[in-house]
């Protein structure tokens, strides 16, 4: 039954979507079809809502019962565009994410991106004014479309923001690398065992490694000796062993991260052992004396 649902929602979903789209648009669409579809969706709704309410007497909490019904792409996605959303809110406010009161330091990593971001959204208004001004003799078709010219543009302002109030984290045993609304790793720093500042404006797409460019560019490597898991935007498992990552501070990070991994290593210390003390007998010397030969008779002076 509950394979039979989630098939059922991935192929209504669409239809629905289709339906409204001809709708808006001004497309005729039979009465029958029309009634068959909403009669699906319906009933779809009231089985998803029976299977929540059950799932919630069983003792699940309403975020784990909707886990357990909605397919986990659709929820990543949907969560992707809140935070978006939300982030453009933060930025707005000037209120950044810097985590909890553990948090002993953020490092923010969205300053070299800025003009790019900027110049998208720009294209994006222009775009935006020409097409309105393209399909002014269309209202419905105009509507759409600047409907989602300015999903668009907020979709771009997003981006940026996400990242602006997103910084990079810094616990007392934890790295947390974040990237817009998509990225989100914790590495914990017992398992880092290298840092390395290095400049990096080129990356090749390699199983096992994790690139964070911003602006195309990388400034710190971290290397680790247990792979941790990065999933991708709808859910798949990418388990890393190299990070590559970018911070307006790179070198004030690159000491944070040195200066906490010493701090996370184990201290190990040798024991400490004492030799025995031996005496050495104390012994005298023996003096013995010898007869030296009498000293040679000098010659006589030579005469003038």
């Amino acid at each position: 039954m509950k394979a039979l649902r989630k098939y059922l929602v991935y192929a209504l979903l669409p239809v629905e979507l289709v339906l409204a789209v001809c709708l808006v648009a001004g497309v005729r669409i039979p009465a029958a079809v029309l009634t068959v579809a909403e009669a699906a969706f319906t009933l779809l709704l009231l089985a998803n809502g029976l299977a929540f309410l059950r799932l919630r007497r069983r003792g699940l909490t309403a975020r784990e019962a909707l886990h357990v019904l909605v397919p986990e792409p659709a929820l990543r996605l949907i969560a992707h565009e809140l935070r978006l959303m939300a982030s453009l809110g933060r930025w707005v406010a000037r209120r950044p994410d810097r985590g909890g009161p553990d948090t002993v330091a953020a490092f923010p990593h969205a300053r070299d991106q800025a003009a790019l971001m900027y110049g998208f959204a720009f294209v994006c208004v222009v775009e935006s004014v020409g097409m309105s001004y393209l399909l002014a003799a269309w209202p419905v078709v105009h509507a759409v479309v600047l409907v989602l010219d300015v999903y668009t543009v907020l979709f771009v302002l997003g981006l940026h923001a996400a990242s602006a109030t997103r910084p990079h984290l810094l616990t007392g045993d934890t790295l947390r690398v974040r990237q817009a609304g998509h990225v989100d790793v914790r590495i914990p720093l017992e398992r880092i065992a290298a840092v390395r500042y290095e400049s990096l404006f080129t990356h090749e797409k390699k199983d096992g490694e994790l690139n964070l460019a911003v602006g195309s560019q990388t400034s710190l490597t971290l290397e680790l000796d247990e792979p941790v898991d990065a999933p991708r935007l709808l859910g798949a498992p990418r388990p890393v062993h190299v990070v590559r990552l970018h911070a307006d501070d790179a070198r004030a990070m690159y000491r944070s991260l040195k200066q906490a991994s010493l701090m996370q290593a184990p201290l190990i210390q040798a024991p400490l052992t004492r030799a025995p003390l031996t005496r050495a007998p104390l012994t005298q010397p023996s003096l013995t004396q010898a007869r030296t030969a009498p000293s040679p008779v000098p010659d006589p002076p030579g005469s003038a």
